[in-house]
C-alpha cells in the first residue's frame, strides 16, 4: 500500500600516461612507479572496462541502505519514491498495462474490476511483489481485511522490506482493535524507513494509548 512520497558512478582511471612528441615520433612514457623510465616500446594502458549495470536487487539494496541512514525527511522521501519506482517495474508490458488498468479502476472505486485485473497479475507473475501489494490495497479498501492480510503476507515473503505493505498491516491491526500488533508493525516500518513521518506519529500515539491502558 503506497504512502504518498542520481545514480552517480565514480570512474577511477589508472595506468601509464603518455605524452606525444613531434609528429611521427613515438610517445615518451612518463616515469614508472619505481622512478625508472618506462621502455620506449611499452604498450599503452588498456581502456577501462565499462561498469556492469546494477541489477534491480542491487539497486534496491543500495536505496534501502541510503533510506536507513538518511535523516533529512525530504531526502528520505525522494529515496522512498525511487524504491517505489523499482517496485513498480514488473519487466512485462502486459503486466504493467493491467496494473495501470487496476489503478484506474481503483480511482473510480470499481473495486471488483480492479480485482479482476490483479487476479490475472498475480496468476501470470506470482513473483511480482507489487501485484500482491496492490491487490492487498483493494481488499483493504473493500474492508476485506482477512484477504488483505493474506496478500500482505505474500508481499512480505517476496520483499520483507516493503514498508508500504507493513504500513497496511499496521492500519488493519489498528482498525480491528489490535493496538499492540499495530505498534509492532509501525516499529518495523521505522526500522526500514526511519524518517517516515506517519509511522513516527503512529508509534508515538499508540505508545501513549497503550501506556495509558496499562495504568
Amino acid at each position: 500500500m503506497r504512502i504518498i512520497f542520481v545514480f552517480l558512478t565514480t570512474l577511477l582511471v589508472s595506468g601509464v600516461i603518455s605524452l606525444p612528441t613531434q609528429a611521427g615520433d613515438r610517445p615518451i612514457a612518463l616515469a614508472a612507479a619505481d622512478g625508472q623510465p618506462a621502455p620506449a616500446d611499452a604498450q599503452p594502458a588498456a581502456p577501462d572496462t565499462p561498469a556492469t549495470p546494477m541489477t534491480k536487487q542491487a539497486r534496491l539494496d543500495k536505496l534501502f541502505s541510503e533510506l536507513k541512514r538518511e535523516r533529512n525527511e525530504k531526502a528520505a522521501e525522494r529515496i522512498a519514491s525511487n524504491i517505489w519506482n523499482e517496485w513498480f517495474q514488473s519487466g512485462s508490458a502486459s503486466i504493467d498495462l493491467m496494473m495501470q488498468w487496476s489503478q484506474k479502476a481503483m480511482n473510480e472505486q470499481k473495486f471488483d474490476v480492479a480485482l479482476d485485473f490483479l487476479d490475472q497479475v498475480v496468476t501470470l507473475q506470482p513473483s511480482y511483489a507489487e501485484g500482491w501489494n496492490r491487490r492487498a490495497t483493494v481488499h483493504f479498501m473493500m474492508k476485506n481485511y482477512g484477504k488483505s492480510m493474506a496478500d500482505i503476507d505474500r508481499t512480505l515473503q517476496l520483499e520483507p522490506r516493503h514498508f508500504g505493505a507493513l504500513s497496511g498491516l499496521a492500519q488493519i491491526m489498528a482498525e480491528t482493535g489490535h493496538k499492540q500488533s499495530a505498534l509492532e508493525a509501525w516499529q518495523k516500518v521505522l526500522a526500514i524507513y526511519p524518517m517516515m513521518r506517519s509511522a513516527q506519529n503512529q508509534v508515538a500515539t499508540l505508545s501513549e494509548e497503550l501506556a495509558g491502558e496499562g495504568i
